[in-house]
């Protein structure tokens, strides 16, 4: 912890030694420190430093480059303190991240902001304190009381902090008298910056060492005690706990304070002991991780059809450093992912196993931990702010050598990475959308793997069409699993026909009478099911019956989403809530119903439906919290649930023993939805949540409800058949210039002010198209939601064939948007660039 005073003039010469620093904020370039003599030696790159930026934000950065060159066109400002004695950034790491600032079009301190975790940043305090320079007693200002007060309390503290200063004067805020203070010149404001990242310390107990050497002197401790039973148990609990004269060695360890705490000892005469000096109390730091127990640590028996894939893979890497894992779902890919990355860590190297959601990383960590102990960490942004930077210096140390995470792990500090596996490759989850850099993680860990000379493995039982195209133009070996583990079978599909039965009244409200019957069927057997459905919330909207009024989000172009839990509606982009409104506010009238069905709405329906059944919900709302995962899948695991609805979170990977049926909801609506993608997605999604049905000796049963039961694409889900779909999506894709025939740039403009943006959206299209052609210019147009958060919305989408110079189309981006913000009326229009949108 350190107190700045800030002092920025010093003389500069030949000798003298400058920094070029990143910052973690959206700022172009690097920015030029001078470096005080008494941290010369301490300046190297890839060291976190603290600078000041402006006139009086203080940030941490990051050392970029040593040298000796002062800035031409500023004055450098000095270094002011030097954070770590070795390198929390790797070369391999910062040529990384370079790439991805260059590639997605971001800055360099977006990317090193996305990186570091929030532990590894500084926090700031505002602190007062009484001026060194000026004494308030000999002041010719006058001061109330409250002034009095707190000028008192600052002569008995160093420091307060606002807060400090508010109880001071038992006020909600002493904001009005530090201003009035400051002013009277009495007392100044400082900036105490701390490191958030604070080590998990263990208070232990342990004998002093004089008497771990002479039993004689402990002898005489126990006879001096005699009249001081509860003194006298702690120490003989002590002995009985390290038994120091067989193995004195133990005492240095000492035991945990909590062992007497716990166990009922007087905290009185135990610290009375620590203060007679005959037990000393110290304290350690120790993993917030659970470490790895001693029991033999598990081994992973491969199939004869996974030892040949694994096989295909290692031989396929002889010549090319990524390999595609096409196998169905359930067909045993994760142990082959194991097995390959133990061979890779037992050989001394390390590897990242990527996933694209934490649900999925809840189930899977319990069996990994069972192959590889604590020699593997576990990143993801459910974890705290503490134990990311663990992982971080984990790798760093050495300690772990095997990582599995989310998008965000390929940030992570590794140094000798030998493998990389990106499970559900096709998975738009590893997409970032806001804020910058708007990366892809499976594309990203490809260029991640070339920096460490790495092997990739992309796994899916649907791969993208990016990565089966690449797999077929011999880019990517491929190896196909076409069978599931033990030969057991993929699900039967039925497509029920939901508008034909609501026709025939045969429907049960929202659900068929198929799925139905095949609910309670699961449940007289004992097994259970998942219900999937991509919305959550109760309904899409209330609607006013005689009107026709909506609830619409004052701040976005959307209508408010009807969650009954909470009794309000409810925006899905920011954030915005409302009451239920019990009447119209347009009309009055009482005739108010919902709209659309989400997962709260299926839940309630299903128990009303079925009241013998136990039912969960697994969707953003019941998942907040940091365990939620984890418990709704362990109690799933138990049987203690017997139906699991949920969103796209159940589709992705999970592994259930007694799950023999999948019901999916409204594929309508995925279908029709207005992108190039939408096919591919659909076809993903669900055959992911239908592998999710029948995973072992059983085969299971997939029930799809629509309303356009002749679509082609759901005789390609009931066929299983993956190569027709690919066949007919590239035809489509192809006659329109969509990828992977093209690359995409999307340019979202905004702003407060429609006008602006339309006019700032026109003007860049125009500048554009002269600059590479206007046929590779699509827009602008307004998005299907042209309004979130308050700022309006305009899209231009970019096509650009494969053999295009892709690097000067960001050049003539980068142009046009300084040249379009040169417009003062343009000042505060926003333009953000997306490469390779998803």
């Amino acid at each position: 912890m350190s107190s700045l005073q800030l002092n920025l003039d010093a003389p500069e010469n030949d000798a003298t030694l400058f920094v070029d620093v990143a910052l973690p904020i959206p700022i172009p370039q690097l920015y030029t420190y001078r470096v005080p003599a008494e941290f010369e030696e301490l300046a190297k790159t890839g060291i976190r430093c603290i600078v000041q930026f402006g006139r009086q934000k203080v940030v941490t950065g990051v050392i970029m480059k040593v040298h000796h060159k002062a800035p031409e066109i500023y004055t450098a400002k000095p270094l002011l303190d030097i954070m770590d004695a070795e390198p929390v950034l790797t070369e391999t790491q910062i040529k990384f991240m370079q790439w991805l600032a260059k590639y997605y079009m971001a800055t360099f301190g977006e990317v090193l902001n996305a990186a570091l975790p929030s532990g590894l940043k500084l926090s700031s305090e505002s602190r007062i304190q009484l001026h060194p320079d000026n004494d308030w007693n000999d002041s010719d200002y006058p001061f109330d009381d409250k002034e009095l007060v707190l000028l008192n309390a600052l002569e008995s503290n160093d420091s307060l902090t606002y807060r400090e200063a508010a109880d001071a004067l038992e006020l909600k805020s002493a904001y009005k008298y530090i201003k009035s203070l400051v002013q009277k010149e009495v007392i100044i404001i400082y900036e105490e910056l701390k490191e958030k990242y604070k080590p998990k310390k263990v208070k232990k107990i342990r004998l002093v060492a004089e008497l771990t050497t002479n039993s004689e002197d402990l002898e005489a401790v126990f006879q001096a005690l005699e009249k001081k039973p509860k003194q006298t148990d702690i120490l003989l609990k002590y002995l009985q706990e390290v038994p120091v004269y067989q193995k004195p060695e133990l005492n240095e360890f000492g035991i945990e304070k909590s062992v007497f705490t716990d166990a009922g000892f007087s905290t009185s005469s135990l610290n009375t002991l620590i203060k007679n000096n005959i037990l000393e109390a110290f304290e350690v730091i120790v993993s917030r991780f659970d470490e790895a127990s001693s029991q033999t640590l598990k081994t992973i028996n491969l199939s004869e059809r996974q030892e040949q894939a694994k096989a295909e893979i290692l031989a396929q890497f002889e010549e090319k450093s990524t390999v595609l894992l096409h196998g169905v779902t359930g067909s045993g890919k994760t142990e082959i992912y194991i097995q390959l990355i133990k061979e890779v860590v037992d050989s001394g190297q390390q590897a990242l196993y990527l996933l694209p959601e934490i649900a999925i990383t809840a189930q899977i960590v319990n069996r990994l931990k069972a192959v590889f102990g604590d020699r593997m960490g576990v990143f993801h942004s459910k974890f705290s702010d503490n134990e990311r930077v663990e992982v971080w210096q984990g790798l760093l140390d050495g300690r772990f050598d095997f990582i599995i995470g989310v998008r965000s792990a390929i940030f992570l500090p590794f140094a000798q990475l030998g493998l990389i596996v990106v499970d559900e490759e096709h998975e738009n989850s590893y997409k970032q959308f806001d804020p910058a850099p708007r990366y892809h993680a499976r594309d990203a860990a490809l260029v991640l793997g070339h920096f460490h000379h790495a092997k990739t493995i992309l796994g899916s039982a649907t791969p993208s069409i990016e990565s089966f195209t690449n797999a077929k133009q011999d880019k990517y070996g491929l190896v196909t699993i076409a069978e599931r583990f033990h030969n057991a079978g993929l699900p039967e599909i039925k497509i029920a026909d939901i508008a034909e039965e609501k026709k025939k009244k045969k429907a049960f409200g929202d659900f068929t009478s198929v799925l139905i019957n095949e609910l309670r069927e699961v449940l007289e057997r004992k097994e259970q099911a998942i219900i999937f459905q991509n919305r959550r919330g109760y309904s899409s909207y209330v609607n006013c019956d005689d009107c026709g009024y909506i609830p619409t989000c004052h701040r976005c172009d959307v209508s408010l989403t009807y969650h009954q839990y909470k009794n309000q509606v409810i925006c899905h982009y920011c954030g915005h809530k409302e009451v239920v409104p019990v009447t119209c506010p347009a009309c009055g009238s009482t005739n108010i119903r919902t709209v659309g069905i989400g997962t709260e709405k299926i839940e309630e329906e299903l128990k009303l439906l079925l009241p013998e059944a136990k039912i969960q919900r697994m969707d953003l709302e019941t998942t907040r919290s940091k365990y939620a995962y984890q418990n709704i899948i362990h109690d799933f695991e138990k049987g203690e649930i017997d139906i699991l609805v949920g969103t796209q979170m159940v589709s992705k990977g999970l592994d259930f023993d007694k799950v023999s049926l999948v019901g999916v909801f409204d594929i309508d609506r995925m279908i029709h939805f207005p992108d190039f993608r939408s096919q591919e997605r659909t076809f993903q999604l669900v055959t992911q949540v239908s592998g999710r049905a029948g995973r072992r000796e059983k085969k299971g049963t997939v029930v799809i409800q629509t309303r356009n039961p002749d679509l082609r694409i759901l005789e390609w889900i009931w066929a299983h058949d993956y190569h027709t779909f690919y066949k007919a999506e590239m035809e489509e894709r192809n006659s329109y210039n969509y990828p992977p025939f093209t690359r995409m740039i999307h340019l979202l403009v905004r702003s407060k002010d429609k006008q602006n943006t339309h006019i700032a959206a026109g003007k860049l299209a125009n500048m554009l198209k002269e600059d590479i052609g206007g046929k590779r210019v699509l827009g602008p147009q307004e998005p299907i939601i042209s309004k979130i958060r308050d700022k309006y919305l305009m899209d231009i989408f970019l096509k650009i064939e494969k053999k295009y110079n892709i690097e000067f189309v960001k050049e003539r981006i980068e142009n046009a948007k300084l040249e379009l913000l040169k417009d003062k009326e343009l000042k505060t229009v926003e333009i953000i660039p997306d490469v390779d949108p998803s």
